[in-house]
């Protein structure tokens, strides 16, 4: 496996910490956050103190992929995503001024040459971040990363639209291949496996596979197993125990159980925001297993988890 990515002068060494992804649902229905930041203020106001707890991604997300979830149209999830990349961009170059209802108002100002960011416990602005883009529309891609975003993340793992890969190659933007059936609207009818772990590699072999023949580095490719994507209880829980198979592949593992109905199930607990003890050991399990990246909406105490399993699981340089 590739040793490291660099984004915007961040350098991801892989295996030696946890990293995590910091979700920015920028959606009326997410299943445990929609409409909380679906206005430009408080989405920066929310990746402002995603970043100051400690995330090192941000994840932006125009389309919800919960259970169930119902497409929107390619102009409506541009009309969610593109202003919230572009503010948190051009906060590198100045302040942001916002006259929506619930602004903010303000992003500060930074450059990339700051002269801090090299001291122990430097916390960027947002504007310094790297930028992943939740998306399974290659124009949607293509339109996140003319705005600054730094990533793509594609819950269909380039299979629900057949121009992805070709686009990410051409961008030259490291990609998120994660393993899903179906689609939200019709993924938890299909969680019939013969061999799910087994399913799940061979499906992820291919696609990074296909990305490699269309152009994409190996060096640029990021897997997810998709906890509770066409995956029942049990199924999310066996993933979480048999995490270091997917080692084999040879790229970067992401893993996002956070708030997920797996751990409401375990707690008898309803409400997704408070599941967060419950995401914290289904974190920790993960690190235990081998994840790469954490994608999680509680970053602060996530932050404090990962440093602690970081130290008990790892080999510490």
């Amino acid at each position: 496996m590739q040793n490291s990515l660099t984004l915007r002068g961040q350098t991801f060494d892989w295996g030696q910490r946890t990293y995590l992804m910091g979700v920015l649902n920028v959606t009326p229905d997410s299943f445990s956050d929609g409409g909380d930041f679906n206005t430009l203020g408080d989405a920066l106001a929310q990746a402002k103190h995603l970043v100051a707890a400690g995330a090192n991604i941000l994840d932006v997300g125009g389309q919800s992929t919960r259970p169930g979830a119902a497409q929107i149209s390619l102009e409506e999830e541009l009309d969610r995503v593109l202003p919230v990349v572009q503010a948190l961009r051009k906060g590198a170059e100045g302040r942001i001024e916002d006259d929506s209802d619930s602004a903010v108002g303000v992003i500060e100002s930074a450059q990339h040459s700051n002269p801090l960011s090299h001291l122990p416990g430097y916390i960027p602005p947002p504007s310094e971040v790297p930028i992943s883009v939740d998306t399974t529309r290659a124009s949607v891609a293509q339109a996140a990363v003319a705005a600054g975003a730094d990533i793509v993340n594609d819950i269909s793992g380039g299979t629900f639209d057949p121009e992805m890969f070709a686009v990410v190659a051409e961008l030259g933007v490291p990609i998120v291949l994660m393993h899903i059936r179906g689609t939200p609207a019709t993924m938890q009818q299909m969680t019939n496996y013969q061999d799910l772990m087994g399913e799940i590699s061979e499906f992820l072999s291919s696609q990074i596979e296909q990305a490699i023949a269309t152009g994409i580095d190996r060096s640029k490719i990021i897997i997810d197993p998709g906890i509770g994507f066409a995956k029942t209880y049990e199924q999310s829980l066996e993933i979480l125990q048999r995490l270091p198979m997917l080692h084999s592949l040879g790229v970067p593992l992401l893993v996002g159980p956070s708030r997920k109905s797996f751990i409401g199930r375990i707690l008898n607990q309803p409400d997704p925001k408070a599941r967060v003890w419950g995401t914290a050991a289904a974190c920790c399990g993960a690190i235990a297993g081998g994840a790469d990246i954490l994608r999680i909406h509680d970053v602060q105490p996530m932050h404090d988890v990962c440093r602690v399993a970081d130290a008990i699981f790892r080999k510490q340089k």
